[in-house]
């Protein structure tokens, strides 16, 4: 039988659904605007994957690293080169054989060569030969001049005497006027041509003088192709010229070369210094001075600054150390070195190991870790100068204060992470 339901009883029966209703819809609106509100969840980061570093506060040493190689000092390089057209006859001596300034590396060949010294050899005693010739012309037409001049000066000494004698015969009267002026004539003609064949002689000397000259030039010029020529024919025995070690020999048997070609290298090992390459970012508080320490992976030698390139090229700079040690043993030219060059001391700074990211005087965003390090957050920091493990902090990190130094970049919008230890 059907039971007739009171309507008042259905009424609170929908009053009450419309509540629970508008209540649920309230607390599903206050949790999605709880939710809402809530952070992202932070990215978890492996703590073996990051690099941490402590903030430290003392003295630290700015320095610039590059990888060189050392080099022989060029006023100790010998290049020899081809002093004429040749070819390559025998090679004696191979690179990395020891060498004194005697040694015959290699023998060429040049025919050419060996037929003009000895042209040069008859054109030589050809001048010789022509200024004896010359010379005893000269001086047999000397010698006939004064030949002629002492007959001369002998008839002006007669002509004298016989004036002098005049004038005292005329004083007592036996000579007439007459006699004794046709003697003084006599006397002064004689003078006048002895003065006269002295001046011819001093011009004759001179001349002599002059055309020996002419011929000793020409003996000069001969005697030095000459030497040309037999050091020409020489340099076909090429030899070392200076104590060393022969390192580069660019040629082979048979080959023709032209003038100018170089033939070998000669280095004197012992003298050696590093040729570095630093990045153009690091070398511009580079100067000649600096102390420097060079490893030449197989011991570390000291020494100085002595030149830096003013160019730049493909991103770094070149900058030459005289090592103020002696090299270990061992050491030999295009030896890979590392370069440490000091820059300078700051004391009292606060710093950190160099960074993955970041340059002098930049401000940058690093993570800091919290003092569980379990998570880290972003914090700007202004970077101060830097040096090949280190870098000043100006500020935004204290001392103590752990950072991540590694490449964070696939992070950069994540204002923290969360460290998985």
């Amino acid at each position: 039988m059907d039971i007739i339901r009171d309507e008042s009883v259905k009424r609170k029966k929908r009053q009450k659904q419309i509540i629970l209703f508008v209540v649920g819809m309230m607390l599903v609106g206050l949790i999605t605007l709880g939710v809402s509100r809530l952070s992202p969840a932070a990215p978890t980061v492996e703590f073996g994957q990051v690099w941490p570093d402590t903030v430290k506060r003392g003295s630290m040493m700015r320095t610039c690293r590059g990888l060189g190689s050392l080099i022989p000092i060029p006023e100790d390089v010998r290049l020899i080169p081809a002093e004429t057209d040749v070819r390559v006859e025998r090679i004696l001596l191979l690179p990395g054989t020891p060498v004194t300034p005697d040694s015959v590396i290699m023998e060429l060949s040049n025919p050419q060569v060996s037929q003009e010294a000895i042209n040069s050899d008859l054109d030589l005693k050809s001048a010789e030969a022509e200024f004896h010739n010359v010379k005893a012309k000269v001086n047999s037409d000397l010698l006939s001049l004064k030949a002629a001049a002492a007959t001369v000066e002998a008839d002006y000494e007669n002509a004298k005497r016989d004036a002098d004698n005049n004038r005292e015969l005329v004083k007592i009267g036996v000579l007439s006027e007459s006699a004794l002026k046709a003697s003084l004539a006599k006397e002064k003609e004689l003078a006048t041509r002895r003065s006269i064949e002295q001046e011819r002689i001093a011009e004759s000397t001179k001349a002599v003088e002059t055309q020996l000259a002419v011929q000793q030039a020409t003996i000069d010029q001969k005697h030095a192709m000459s030497g040309l020529k037999h050091r020409q024919l020489e340099a076909l025995r090429v030899r070392a010229g200076i104590t060393g070690v022969l390192q580069e020999e660019p040629v082979t048997v048979g080959q023709r070369l032209a003038q100018g070609t170089i033939l070998a290298k000669v280095v004197q090992a012992e003298h050696l210094q590093a040729e570095l390459k630093i990045p153009e970012t690091q070398a511009k508080d580079i100067i000649p001075g600096l102390p420097a320490e060079i490893d030449t992976h197989n011991g570390i030698v000291k020494g100085l600054v002595s030149r830096v390139d003013p160019a730049s090229v493909n991103g770094t700079v070149t900058v030459d150390v005289k090592l103020t040690e002696a090299p270990p043993k061992g050491s030999r030219p295009d030896l890979s070195v590392d370069g440490t060059i000091t820059l300078e001391k700051l004391d009292n700074v606060l710093y950190m190991g160099r960074p993955a990211f970041g340059q002098d005087k930049q401000t940058v965003s690093m993570f800091k870790l919290d003092a569980n390090q379990t998570y880290a957050m972003r914090v700007p920091v202004e970077l101060g100068r830097s040096s090949v493990t280190n870098m000043e902090i100006v500020r935004g990190l204290k001392e103590g204060d752990t950072v991540i130094l590694s490449d964070m970049s696939r992070y950069e919008n994540e204002p923290r992470i969360k460290l998985n230890k």
